[in-house]
Parts: structure tokens; sequence; C-alpha cells
């Protein structure tokens, strides 16, 4: 118990923890939220907490987005540090995550846009914005999904090559791998699914996926995200290449 409680301190004490900690409870709120709202036959007392659980989800959101004004420079940082993945032995790889990095580069400062824009810091209409930041959030997933694709190919050539030179130390480190590409493609698609919900009437499913649903898939995103980042603290990190 204490050491389960001494690990949610040292997350919640970094902002990349708290923000998934944050993102969590939002979207469970909105999920438990939506559910308990949806019931017609749920007594006045569920509907009302239903409610509450929903509006704590929007604060939730809100917070996230504001916090998300300071984001710039870091992620700025990170892809000139990667550049054009140099480092990356597959042209595939390093191509796709060249253009993720500039969609989420681009992503910010539409987001910023739009959040100044709703709280009537500027004088704009914040629809386009909240679109354009939307399509980004989406490229930069559909993008992170391809490029899992292709880096479980990649791993799963490495494998079969290990087995036929007898390497079979590699073969946990490589199904690890292996494991975490499959969670970030599950991640992605979940949000991407809400991604697209979020989009103009008209395309897809946007607009027609309910509260609670959009919350499970929120959810399920989160805490994959939490499993991924307890993991990589606790292990040493792993690269594709070798």
């Amino acid at each position: 118990m204490q050491q389960s409680l001494e690990s949610l301190v040292r997350m919640l004490e970094s902002y990349r923890g708290r923000d998934k900690v944050i993102r969590t409870v939002c979207y469970g709120s909105q999920l438990v939220g939506g559910v308990l709202t949806r019931k017609a036959e749920t007594d006045a007392s569920s509907q009302r907490l239903g409610k509450s659980l929903l509006l704590f989800s929007a604060q939730l959101s809100h917070c996230r987005t504001v916090l998300r004004l300071f984001d710039d420079l870091s992620m700025l940082a990170y892809s000139q540090s990667y550049g054009l993945g140099a480092s990356e032995e597959d042209a595939g790889v390093r191509w796709i995550s060249v253009l993720t990095n500039v969609a989420d580069q681009l992503y910010y400062p539409c987001e910023h846009i739009a959040w100044a824009a709703d709280a009537e810091l500027i004088k704009v209409k914040s629809d386009k914005w909240w679109l354009f930041s939307t399509v980004l959030w989406g490229t930069s997933l559909l993008l992170g999904i391809l490029r899992s694709l292709r880096v479980l190919l990649l791993l799963k050539k490495k494998l079969k090559k290990y087995e036929r030179h007898g390497e079979d130390s590699r073969h946990s480190q490589l199904r690890r791998q292996m494991r975490g590409e499959l969670l970030s493609i599950l991640s992605s698609m979940a949000d991407l699914s809400n991604a697209i919900h979020w989009m103009p009437p008209g395309f897809l499913w946007a607009g027609r996926l309910p509260g609670w649903l959009v919350g499970l898939l929120g959810t399920t995103s989160s805490l994959i995200g939490l499993i991924q980042m307890n993991t990589s603290d606790h292990e040493p990190s792993d690269s594709t290449e070798s």
C-alpha cells in the first residue's frame, strides 16, 4: 500500500504523470457520468451525480487545455533533437516520425488560438481553429498507428532472424517491444475514434458517439498510457534498432 502511494505521488509530481492521471480521471468521469445520465430509469440523485461528473470532466479537460499552453517549447525541443531521424535505421519509420512531429508541433498553436478565442482574448471565431487542431490530432494518431505497424513488421523480422541463429536471449525483449507497439496501436485507435467523433457532422461517425462511449474510449487510451509509463519507469528503455 505504501509503495503504491509513493508511486502515485511520484507520478503526480511530474508534469507528464500528472497529465496522464488528470486525463484518466477526466475520461473516467465522463464514462460514469454518461452512463448515469443516459438511463432514464435512474433516480434523481443518480441523475444529479451524473451531471456533476460530466461537469467535473469538462473542467478537467479545460485544465489540460490550459496546461498545454506551455508545451510548445518542449515539443519544439523534441522535434529539433529528432531532426530528420538520422538515428533511425528504417526510412519508413523515420519519415512517419518526422511527419508526426510536424503535426504535433502545429497542433499546439491551433489549439492555443481556439482557446484564446473562446476566452475572448482575441477577436476570432474559435470553430475553425478547433477543427484544425482536431484534424492535426487525428493526423498524428493515424501516423502513430502506421509507425507502430511498421515497427511491428521490423520487430517480427528481427525475431525470425534471431530464431534462425538460435539467439533466444533477445526473444523476451523483442516480444515485450511488440506488446508495447500493440498497446500503442490500441490506444491510438481509441483516441482516433474520438477525434473523428469531434469532426464536423457528416464525416464518418462524427457526432454520433454517445458520451459514455467517448468516455470509455478515452479511459481505455488513458489507462494504456499509464501502464506504458509505469513500464518504462521500471524497465530499461528498448530500441527497435539493434
